[in-house]
């Protein structure tokens, strides 16, 4: 629902479920799931990449996106990873508030990244060191 094209498949969410490489942090309330993250990490790579975060439209504006957004910081830096990295539709102007307010900076324009032909931005955050 949080998607209006480029949406996961049922398959491709349940390979994430099941990959040793991939996390997926799931934010829920009563029972319903409300938002989701899911982390990438390849061995031997700089940074980890943030594939995918989305609110339910329901529960937008409560932080949730923030929550989950710290929540993936955590476990990329409990797991070694210098930097985040992540995409974003150039027109989701919500998205990259959310971005930039939590310090990530804009490193490249990737023309014609989704199926719809928009363009993506790709941002890095550098990440520091467990305690």
């Amino acid at each position: 629902a949080a998607f209006s094209s480029d949406k996961a498949s049922r398959r491709a969410l349940l390979h994430a479920i099941g990959s040793p490489s991939i996390d997926c942090l799931v934010a829920e309330a009563d029972g319903v799931v409300r938002g989701y993250a899911s982390l990438e990490r390849r061995r031997g790579a700089k940074a980890a990449h943030l594939a995918s975060l989305a609110v339910a439209p329901s529960a937008g504006g409560r932080g949730l996106g923030r929550a989950l957004l710290a929540a993936v910081e955590e476990a990329a830096r409990a797991q070694g990873f210098p930097r985040l990295r992540l995409e974003v539709r150039e027109d989701n102007a919500a998205a990259r508030r959310l971005y930039e307010g939590a310090g990530y900076a804009r490193i490249a324009v990737i023309d014609d990244y989704y199926e719809d032909g928009a363009s993506a931005w790709r941002y890095e955050k550098g990440l520091t060191p467990p305690d």
